[in-house]
């Protein structure tokens, strides 16, 4: 790819296209190791989730209400403090909080 070569129009999508990378990275990389595990539990003949809950009773993280607009892996309760996206989306962007919510 010769980014010398490509229109400004093709530029900014790319640019577009790799923020959008970024943003989801870290969920794609989560659903991949997800998937390997519950191949491995599977191979042993259980559950994914049933491993998983042996560990024993956290702390409830409640119901999520509101969700960020363009990441869906990213949601607030809200209780407790805004997440950056939340204020960002809000006061920055001038969004209204019922718009968040699920």
């Amino acid at each position: 790819m010769d980014l010398y070569e490509m229109s400004l129009e093709e530029l900014k999508q790319l640019r577009k296209d790799v923020e959008k990378a970024i943003e989801t990275y870290e969920a794609r990389q989560m659903a991949e190791a997800r998937a390997k595990l519950e191949v491995m539990a599977a191979e042993m003949g259980v559950k994914l989730e049933d491993v998983v809950a042996v560990g024993g009773k956290g702390k409830s993280q409640g119901v999520p209400k509101y969700c960020h607009p363009k990441d869906p892996t990213k949601t607030w309760t809200g209780k407790g403090r805004k997440p950056g996206w939340f204020i960002q989306a809000v006061e920055e962007e001038g969004m209204n909080p019922d718009d968040l919510k699920i």
